[in-house]
C-alpha cells in the first residue's frame, strides 16, 4: 500500500523554490476538452442532445467543436477526499458507510478502467490508497479514518489535482467534508488553479449535522460551491443517512450521463491572463449546462503583439495571428 503524509510544515517545504512562486502553466495547447452536464428545468438530466445543440466560445471566439460524446463512458480517475478533523468525528461513521456504498456502485458498473484513489485529511493530507478498482482494499482504508484535529482542505485539493493531472479520461474530486478550511499552506485561488489545470471536476458533498445557518460554516460552503462552479461540478448539502447515499448518488447518475465536448483553438483572442474563458451556449434556453468555466493556455505576451489570436492545427502547430479589421 502506498501512503504519503503532508503535514503544513511539510507541505510548505514540500512547496519551495521556484515551484511555490507560481503553478505550472500549460501553454502549448492542442485538444482543450470539456465535460458538460445539462439539466432541464425540473433539475433533471438530459442526455440526448446533438453535437449541434451546443456552441463553445474561447475568450468570446466561437469554437467548431471537433469531438463529441453524448454520454460518455471514457475512463474515470475520481479522487475521494474524506475530511477527517475533529469536527467530523460524530458524523464520520455515517460518511464511511455512504462512501463505502458510493465506491461498491461507482465501482460494479461503467468502464472497466475507472479507479478511484482514498485520501483523508485533518490537519495534514494522507494519500491511503493510489487509484485501484479494488473495492476491497479501499474499503478497509475506509474503515480505518478517525477524527483528528485542523482541516487541510485547499492542501487536499491541491495534492489530489496534482495526482489527478496526469491521469488520462476524465478527472473526478469527490470532497467530503463539514465546511471550511483550518490549517492549510495553500490558499483557495491555488487549490482551485491546480485542479483546474489538472481538469478535474469537483463536486463537494458537505455534509451538514447543524442544519440552521446559525452555528453553520457558510464561507466554507460558499468556497466549495466557488470551486464547484469553476470546474464544471455541484455542491450537495445532506445531512448524514439517507441525504448522505442519495448525493452519492446523483454524482453516479451525473457521471454516467456527462458529455464530451472537445476542440482546438481557432482564432482565439489572447489577453494578458493565461487563463481562458470558457462558456457553452445551448440550443434550447430553458435548459442548463454545467462546465468548468476555462482552461490554461497562451497568453498576449507569448506572441509579442497585444492584439494576437492563437489557432492550434490537429497536429499542435500554433499560428499567432492579427484580427482581422
Amino acid at each position: 500500500m502506498s501512503r504519503w503524509r503532508v503535514s503544513a510544515f511539510a507541505a510548505l517545504l514540500w512547496m519551495g523554490g521556484a515551484r511555490a512562486q507560481q503553478p505550472v502553466i500549460r501553454v502549448d495547447v492542442n485538444l482543450v476538452r470539456i465535460v458538460a452536464t445539462v439539466k432541464d428545468q425540473a433539475g433533471q438530466l438530459v442526455g440526448a442532445l446533438q453535437k449541434s445543440d451546443f456552441q463553445v466560445f474561447d475568450n468570446g471566439a466561437q469554437q467548431e467543436i471537433a469531438v463529441f460524446e453524448r454520454q460518455t463512458d471514457r475512463p474515470l480517475s475520481v479522487a475521494l477526499l474524506v475530511d477527517t478533523s475533529g469536527s467530523t468525528a460524530k458524523e464520520l461513521k455515517y460518511e464511511m458507510d455512504s462512501a463505502a456504498k458510493f465506491l461498491h456502485a461507482l465501482l460494479a458498473e461503467g468502464n472497466p478502467e475507472d479507479s478511484v484513489a482514498l485520501y483523508s485529511f485533518n490537519y495534514e493530507v494522507s494519500r491511503r490508497h493510489n487509484f485501484t478498482r479494488n473495492y476491497a482494499s479501499l474499503e478497509h482504508e475506509i474503515r480505518l479514518l478517525h477524527g483528528e484535529a485542523g482541516t487541510s482542505l485547499y492542501d487536499a485539493i491541491f495534492l489530489a489535482s496534482e495526482d489527478l493531472e496526469t491521469r488520462e479520461g476524465r478527472k473526478v474530486m469527490v470532497v467530503v467534508t463539514d465546511g471550511g478550511d483550518t490549517t492549510s499552506t495553500v490558499d483557495l485561488k491555488k487549490a482551485l488553479t491546480q485542479a483546474q489545470l489538472a481538469d478535474a471536476v469537483i463536486y463537494p458533498v458537505v455534509v451538514m449535522p447543524i442544519t440552521n445557518d446559525a452555528g453553520r460554516n457558510i464561507g466554507g460552503e460558499n468556497a466549495l460551491t466557488f470551486m464547484a462552479e469553476g470546474t464544471g461540478g455541484r455542491t450537495f448539502l445532506p445531512t448524514v443517512g439517507a441525504q448522505l447515499d442519495q448525493a452519492f448518488s446523483d454524482i453516479i447518475s451525473e457521471l454516467r450521463t456527462q458529455y464530451l465536448l472537445a476542440f482546438y483553438p481557432h482564432n482565439v483572442p489572447l489577453t494578458k491572463e493565461r487563463f481562458h474563458k470558457l462558456s457553452i451556449h445551448l440550443s434550447r434556453p430553458e435548459l442548463q449546462v454545467s462546465a468548468r468555466n476555462g482552461y490554461y493556455g497562451e497568453a498576449e505576451g507569448a506572441t509579442g503583439s497585444p492584439d494576437a489570436r492563437i489557432s492550434v492545427t490537429p497536429e499542435g502547430t500554433r499560428k499567432p495571428q492579427r484580427p482581422q479589421r
